[in-house]
């Protein structure tokens, strides 16, 4: 229960806001000053050198977001009307909607506590459930990897493609590897939120030419090499921008510093949080480096009050010594600063409730009923239904880069005093 008052920031402390640092301006005046305005120019062939460059791929296609380039990696990928495919069920809705584009089914698998990304164990269970499906979508949750190798060798086993939406996770590395290069397809994101920006865009990843070449032309209407206007396949106004290229192109220099900011503050809510029955998001990984775009918090079972989410409001009762995401998140909007709750799982939203979802142990509808009714567990003693459980329990932290110590101090204190 929240006792202490706070005097509001009198600059709102933003989740993860833009980060500009002026190259940013020089590129978007080059664009003008030459009338380069459109889908191409020196920009947009700058920004895809340098994003196959710093992943390691052989090419990136410049698109104008993140879902842009995942749809047209479902198209890649295969996906027809009425076929399965397997994605990650803690993720934005963005990740999933391009399957729907293509006529595609989403079944959903659900998460492990480990990474908070797809489980493999839930992902080798699907395929015993349906072992059909060739294209499985996997989303790298917040700037941490998922597990990569596991679940690609059980894709392998069963002849499956990967889609890797690395949109959260630029400049993130497993075994070394900037993420983006592990599916068949990849995708990254410059949503304005993102650990760099173009206001929007985004590009699609891969080391095939044909697959490269494809994605070019479909993202330009599909347009023939003719001297006229020829089509004969349906196309996509889906190019990136030259004048947003040139904002991404001045973003490029200052990834690395980007990250390293975000680190900054996930370690110091780690260690003002130390004492508190709380975890943070998993970064800590052996096998990975995270770009730590997000700092989350899980609050432990035992401290959560009473917390009760319907499908726009929510309703929790204040208890001494105790919290939840909607009272820490409540105080923190009292306080001029932006907090947001996890993602909530795709099997949960109305649009995908009929869709299939599977948990380690299995189909996962009962598994979602029985936790809403009293908190089922498995054989591990685990809750069943991960996902939900931590969306439950979870939330997103001020985050933004030009946060300042001081200021973060302060986000510490509004929720060290939501548990007094």
């Amino acid at each position: 229960m929240n006792m202490r008052e706070f005097t509001p920031f009198k600059n709102k402390i933003w989740l993860s806001s833009p980060t500009m640092h002026g190259e940013e301006l020089q590129y978007m005046k080059e664009a003008y000053d030459t009338n380069w305005m459109s889908t191409v120019g020196a920009n947009i062939n700058e920004v895809e050198r340098l994003t196959a460059e710093m992943v390691g791929c052989k090419y990136a296609v410049a698109l104008s977001c993140g879902t842009a380039a995942l749809h047209l990696a479902m198209k890649i990928a295969g996906v027809k009307p009425g076929a399965k495919v397997f994605a990650s069920d803690t993720t934005f809705s963005a990740t999933v909607n391009p399957i729907v584009y293509e006529g595609g089914v989403p079944v959903f698998i659900d998460t492990e506590y480990d990474t908070w990304n797809m489980d493999p164990a839930a992902l080798e269970k699907a395929f015993e459930l349906y072992p059909d499906v060739r294209v499985v979508v996997v989303a790298h949750l917040y700037g941490t990897p998922g597990k990569i190798d596991e679940i690609r060798a059980i894709c392998d086993r069963y002849g499956a493609a990967i889609v890797e939406d690395a949109a959260e996770s630029l400049g993130a590395t497993y075994k070394g590897k900037m993420t983006g290069n592990f599916g068949t397809v990849g995708v990254c994101s410059f949503n304005g939120n993102k650990i760099i920006t173009g206001s929007a865009g985004g590009c699609l990843l891969t080391d095939d030419i044909e697959v490269a070449n494809k994605v070019r032309k479909w993202s330009t209407q599909s347009r023939e090499n003719a001297p006229w206007y020829q089509h004969e396949e349906a196309g996509y106004n889906y190019r990136m921008s030259n004048v947003i290229a040139g904002v991404v192109r001045g973003q490029y220099p200052h990834l690395e510093e980007h990250i390293a900011q975000k680190k900054a503050i996930y370690e110091r809510y780690r260690k003002g949080f130390q004492d508190l029955p709380v975890k943070m998001n998993p970064m800590d990984l052996e096998n990975s480096e995270p770009n730590y775009w997000l700092s989350c918090l899980l609050i432990e079972p035992e401290a959560m009050c009473k917390q009760v989410r319907g499908e726009q409001e929510a309703l929790y009762i204040a208890e001494h010594g105790k919290s939840c995401p909607t009272e820490i998140l409540e105080t923190l909007a009292k306080c001029n600063a932006e907090g947001r709750p996890i993602w909530k799982p795709m099997h949960m939203q109305p649009i995908y409730r009929m869709n299939g979802f599977v948990t380690r142990e299995g189909d996962g509808r009962a598994k979602t009923n029985a936790y809403i009714a009293g908190g089922a567990v498995g054989k591990d003693g685990k809750p069943l239904d991960v996902g939900m459980d931590i969306f439950h329990r979870g939330l997103c932290l001020p985050s933004d880069n030009k946060m300042t110590a001081e200021e973060q101090e302060k986000v510490i204190e509004i929720v060290r005093s939501c548990f007094e």
